[in-house]
């Protein structure tokens, strides 16, 4: 019953994120080469304000669990269970202050209005999955940036979402370059849930009536571990924290 009922209710809600999307792509643009990145980076805050302002449409309501936590002043790399888009786009809001950047696909780098336009120029990185190599480098290009700037990195450790909320097995490789190359960073660990439930049916329709929630664990200083015993500790409260799927 539920899925019927978001057919009529789904369109409203595409029409309305598509027209943020359309809206936002030539305000970043003004903003970035007119004003430059502080501009740009707040055009990025109030695009996924009202994206989320969107999904308020189809009933999704938001919690953010121990933000006040999170380190400050220092470059952080947070580390999260994947479940969808909304993920990006909730962390992109409630984490604002922190300027997060983040590791995502290079197909996301074209052909999405406003969402190509700022990975291409907002400081996040592009790595073809297909092709190991060519994520080190950008990597620790994107570590030395979050070190350099005191900014913050974002990386999903699965490499791809969940489909059913239960989080696969973490992949090392992206969050080591990253500890390597951010040695005065802080891991923050963050467990996300209900994410999944948004695309149950697949992007069409949107799920009705879900609360997301975005735990933040505690803060691990990269220089006050070996990368096993952290990668294990950050892994353990991630999964810990995510809910059982249903």
């Amino acid at each position: 019953m539920q899925k019927i009922i978001s057919y009529p209710i789904s369109v409203i809600y595409y029409l309305c994120f598509g027209f943020c999307l359309a809206i936002f792509h030539p305000i970043q643009w003004v903003c970035l080469n007119l004003f430059g990145y502080q501009a740009h980076k707040k055009s990025v805050d109030y695009l996924n304000f009202f994206l989320l302002r969107c999904t308020n449409l189809v009933g999704t309501t938001y919690k953010i669990e121990n933000r006040e936590t999170i380190p400050v002043g220092v470059p952080l790399i947070f580390v999260s269970n994947h479940q969808s888009m909304y993920d990006i786009i909730a962390m992109i809001w409630y984490f604002r202050r922190f300027h997060c950047k983040f590791v995502s696909k290079k197909e996301l780098g074209s052909g999405i209005p406003s969402v190509s336009f700022n990975l291409r120029h907002g400081g996040s990185v592009l790595i073809d999955r297909k092709d190991p190599k060519q994520a080190i480098p950008v990597i620790k290009g994107l570590s030395e940036y979050i070190e350099k700037n005191t900014r913050s990195a974002v990386i999903f450790p699965e490499g791809t979402r969940s489909k059913t909320g239960k989080p696969k097995e973490f992949a090392q490789s992206g969050l080591k370059i990253l500890c390597k190359y951010a040695p005065s960073a802080y891991i923050v660990p963050v467990s996300i849930n209900n994410s999944w439930k948004m695309v149950r049916y697949g992007m069409f329709p949107v799920g009705l009536g879900n609360r997301l929630s975005f735990t933040v664990h505690k803060a691990l200083a990269v220089k006050d571990y070996d990368f096993v015993e952290l990668m294990a500790i950050t892994e353990k409260a991630i999964v810990e924290g995510v809910n059982e799927y249903k």
